[in-house]
């Protein structure tokens, strides 16, 4: 069996920001929590998933919300606790593990503190391979496994359930009581069987982040060029380098809205570069043509360590490296490109895989 330990959070934090695409949130707040959990209550078994019995019920414990409010409206340190457990309560029976809903920033952290916190392993998998802004955008979603009852909390105390006719008003109602509690909440959604884990989950994605922040943060010690290292692990691109020359954010809807506007430098001087992104990068443009689009994943790195830059802490003047991965297969089937694609995001154009673009157009 292996363990999560204290130093492993730190490079989970930085390689699930790369696979977050953007999104997920700024990983510091839950990387602090869940080191602070495993120092008090120990080590976190991590399991794959085939060590999983099909009877097992597997909770996902997440950070639901605008990621950037985070940083002002801290956690009070029990909400992912609390609602955990109270999805138990209604549930009527003890959780045999915590599940990562997403590989991105905090939500890679938050189920390390619940499992360590309650003293359950946690499952080496997630329900996207990545990171997407809506609660239906899970391949459990797809799978036809219903989001609620769920459980959502804030860190005054509240704490609601739900139970909803179908996933999308999952997404409407939380949200909506997100935005009411400041923007940020936690939850607790997707329970599921580990059969059902089984067949649906996309696996091995925390050990994936682990190997990722492990080759960053030693890349950066050692001079060697964390870029390539990072596109070695994930087969993917080098889509365009520069500087960020402007910044635009809407946080209203209770995602974080905008575009980030970047300036080419050296091989790609004189050429302009654009990303979409809600909470998550969507599209990225080169010269106005797309080279990377959802569900493909878009990643904005620091030139100089190769660190992952969040959406919300994006910023004028920052000097970048933006890559390009390759999704998980499953996403590029119809039914999940008709639910995490370019035009369920409203984008008048069509899905082309990376690698095509790619040769298109770089």
């Amino acid at each position: 069996m292996r363990y999560i330990e204290e130093q492993d959070v730190e490079y989970i934090a930085i390689g699930a920001a790369v696979l977050g695409a953007g999104g997920g949130g700024d990983p510091y707040i839950g990387k602090l929590m869940a080191k602070q959990a495993i120092r008090r209550h120990g080590r976190v078994p991590l399991l794959s998933v085939d060590e999983i019995d099909d009877s097992s019920l597997v909770i996902p414990s997440a950070m639901m919300g605008a990621p950037a409010v985070m940083v002002e409206k801290l956690p009070n340190g029990k909400e992912p606790e609390t609602a955990f457990r109270t999805l138990e309560k209604y549930l009527g029976k003890k959780a045999d593990a915590v599940l990562p809903i997403e590989a991105g920033g905090i939500n890679s952290c938050i189920p390390i503190y619940t499992a360590a916190t309650l003293g359950l392993p946690l499952i080496d998998a997630d329900g996207m391979g990545r990171a997407f802004p809506e609660l239906p955008m899970v391949t459990f979603s797809i799978a036809g496994i219903p989001s609620t009852p769920m459980v959502v909390c804030d860190e005054k105390g509240n704490k609601l359930v739900l139970e909803t006719i179908n996933n999308a008003w999952s997404e409407t109602l939380a949200r909506t009581a997100t935005i009411a509690m400041g923007l940020s909440s936690m939850i607790s959604i997707y329970c599921m069987n580990g059969k059902e884990l089984k067949n649906y989950a996309v696996r091995g994605t925390i050990s994936l982040a682990l190997e990722m922040g492990r080759r960053i943060t030693e890349s950066s010690r050692s001079n060697i060029n964390p870029v390539d290292s990072i596109l070695e692990i994930s087969g993917g691109f080098r889509l365009f380098e520069g500087k960020i020359v402007d910044v635009k954010r809407d946080l209203t809807t209770g995602f974080v809205r905008g575009t980030v506007s970047i300036e080419g430098t050296d091989s790609d001087s004189g050429s302009s570069f654009r990303i979409d992104f809600q909470n998550e990068n969507l599209i990225a443009s080169k010269n106005g043509r797309p080279v990377a689009i959802t569900p493909d994943l878009i990643t904005v790195l620091d030139r100089e360590k190769g660190f992952p830059i969040t959406t919300e802490a994006l910023k004028y003047g920052q000097r970048v490296i933006v890559i390009g991965m390759p999704c998980d297969p499953f996403w590029r089937t119809e039914a999940g490109i008709r639910q995490v694609g370019p035009r369920y995001f409203k984008y008048d154009i069509d899905y082309k895989p990376i690698e095509e673009l790619v040769k298109e157009n770089l």
